[in-house]
């Protein structure tokens, strides 16, 4: 799966822009030090620009010997795609050196400003490769649904970021945790489970499965057509992180972040203190 396919049809008239936002959001990776937005250099090339922009992301990471193991869907709510003007998610990649398991300790070194959100993950038992996906296609197809943190991060300062930013900064994605109790998507509610993020037995993030466009499956099923529109159709064996189930929150260094959703089990994040 790659982003790459985004620009059929919506020709990307100036590699410049292109390449000077990658270099920015590449060295701000690198040195873990954020960058001004990227916004003025790609918006003129519309979406299409700032996909090109992850997919040379994408590249360089599959160079480098990393592999791609799924696909996150963030602006899953209506409100955020309100704030930043758009009217449908985006997407990103997931790598298999993002992937954590529950309680593993994450090292707060590898991020730069990280937050944490609950969410739903699924994995595909079937390729989701037919035109006109139907959302009875999309469910039937996933083998399994697991509870996740996923450790969103920022190459850009402040997270002073537009659609641009975030769509070519990879949808903002820096790590995940998949929790270790898989469940069939028919044994609990999708639209109603409740989701309960603690801090040190605090609840700091609340919100249920509807806050995902409605119902997570949603979210799945806008990002199964869009990958068959694009030419990178969903395999099996995909794991897919289908958005926030409530608002996210700052990480702080040394400490754990516990996510409990109803039916569906609990997963923690542990992180490093440096």
């Amino acid at each position: 799966m790659s982003a790459s396919n985004f620009n059929a049809g919506n020709r990307v008239t100036s590699a410049a822009g292109i390449t000077a936002a990658f270099d920015a959001l590449s060295r701000a990776a690198e040195t873990r030090t954020p960058c001004d937005p990227v916004r003025s250099l790609i918006e003129p090339l519309g979406i299409a620009g700032a996909y090109e922009v992850q997919a040379r992301g994408t590249e360089q990471a599959l160079r480098a010997g990393h592999r791609i193991v799924g696909a996150k869907i963030g602006l899953t709510s209506q409100a955020v795609q309100r704030q930043l003007g758009v009217d449908r998610p985006d997407f990103g990649v997931l790598l298999d050196s993002m992937e954590f398991g529950d309680g593993q300790e994450v090292p707060i070194s590898r991020l730069i400003q990280p937050k944490v959100e609950a969410e739903i993950a699924f994995v595909l038992e079937r390729d989701l490769t037919a035109e006109r996906l139907s959302l009875a296609q999309v469910a039937a197809s996933i083998a399994y649904a697991l509870p996740a943190i996923e450790i969103v991060d920022s190459r850009v300062r402040d997270w002073k970021i537009s659609i641009y930013d975030t769509i070519a900064d990879n949808a903002s994605s820096g790590l995940f945790v998949l929790g270790g109790t898989p469940r069939k998507i028919d044994a609990f509610d999708l639209k109603l489970c409740g989701m309960r993020l603690e801090h040190r037995g605090e609840p700091v993030s609340t919100g249920c499965g509807a806050a995902c466009l409605g119902n997570p499956l949603n979210a799945v099923l806008w990002l199964a057509r869009t990958m068959v529109e694009l030419g990178s159709p969903l395999s099996a064996g995909t794991t897919i992180l289908s958005g926030a189930l409530g608002p996210m929150v700052t990480v702080k260094p040394g400490e754990v972040y516990e996510a409990r959703i109803s039916g569906l089990g609990r997963v923690a994040a542990a992180f490093t203190a440096e």
